[in-house]
């Protein structure tokens, strides 16, 4: 009777010490994603939108074929 309610005890313990590792772990991943994700959304992201709209703003535009080019290119 003693052992079994020893036994349930130290299984009790043990299994709070486990389920408190992995809630940990978790927070710590959860938490490093949610920096990514915030890192990403508000410092490269606005960077990169000013330089593709730069981009598209100072390239040449194209020129439209003329049908005697385009018969041309894909004969």
């Amino acid at each position: 009777m003693l052992t079994t309610l020893l036994t349930f005890l130290l299984l009790g313990v043990v299994a709070i010490a486990v389920i408190g590792v992995v809630l940990a772990v978790v927070g710590t991943v959860l938490g490093l994603a949610m920096g990514l994700a915030g890192f990403l959304l508000f410092k490269v992201l606005p960077l990169v939108a000013i330089g593709y709209v730069v981009i598209r703003l100072l390239a040449p535009k194209q020129k439209r074929l003329s049908d005697a080019d385009r018969k041309w290119l894909e004969s």
